[in-house]
């Protein structure tokens, strides 16, 4: 006799059973290494649902990220507005940074950054070089990095536009292994210091870098 679903107990919806298995799994082995049967079973569907509703695992992926990064990136967007009405300089690029970085700690659960398991999967990926995964990071990335990159320039006048790229890798670096290894700050500093204290992550993370890109400035009015 089939199960019929009570309205207490509804069926899970298979669109966000796939996206929540597709995403464990691709933040623990990568995209390259999991098959749709993997995705499938993770969810507990026929893998001719996963096909159905995303067609293939490039399907899924650009779902992830559209589910993660649109309403991470309008955070961002919003927090950098705010930011760049700053009068002074050294307060403003901490701002930036600090709108770069906060919506990327927000929880999972509320799909505006994606927390440690996103970021995982988004550092799992950039190893992996896959050049089509590739392409859809792209679409979702580049045009709020290049206006993060245009106003911490701003910040930094004189400096060559290559460095403050290259010390805009350092910062998404940093992001990247704070959230997916917090425990290896917590057992370094011998409980000093707890690596997901979010907020001291943020501090941290902001003071270190305003100094690399304040260097820049300096760099230039010494010249």
């Amino acid at each position: 006799m089939p199960t019929v679903a009570r309205k207490n107990n509804p069926l899970p919806d298979p669109k966000s059973a796939i996206l929540e298995a597709a995403e464990a799994l691709f933040s623990y082995r990568g995209f390259g290494a999991v098959a749709l049967r993997e995705i499938a079973r993770e969810a507990k569907l026929h893998v001719g649902s996963v096909t159905y509703h995303f067609g293939d695992k490039l399907g899924i992926l650009q779902a992830l990220y559209a589910r993660h990064t649109s309403p991470m990136n309008a955070r961002r967007m919003e927090l950098l507005r705010e930011a760049k009405r700053i009068a002074d300089g050294d307060q403003r690029l901490a701002a930036i940074l600090r709108a770069y970085l906060v919506p990327a700690f927000t929880s999972s659960d509320e799909l505006a950054g994606g927390g440690a398991r996103f970021t995982r999967m988004r550092a799992m990926l950039s190893a992996e070089g896959n050049p089509e995964a590739r392409a859809i990071i792209m679409t979702f990335y580049d045009e709020t990095s290049h206006a993060f990159i245009d106003a911490i320039a701003d910040c930094v006048p004189g400096a060559r536009r290559a460095d403050v790229v290259w010390c805009s890798q350092f910062l998404l670096g940093s992001l990247y292994y704070t959230l997916i290894n917090p425990a290896r700050i917590t057992r370094l500093s011998r409980g000093e210091t707890a690596g997901d204290d979010h907020e001291t992550a943020i501090d941290q993370i902001v003071n270190a870098h305003c100094a690399s890109f304040s260097a820049l400035r300096r760099m230039d009015d010494h010249a």
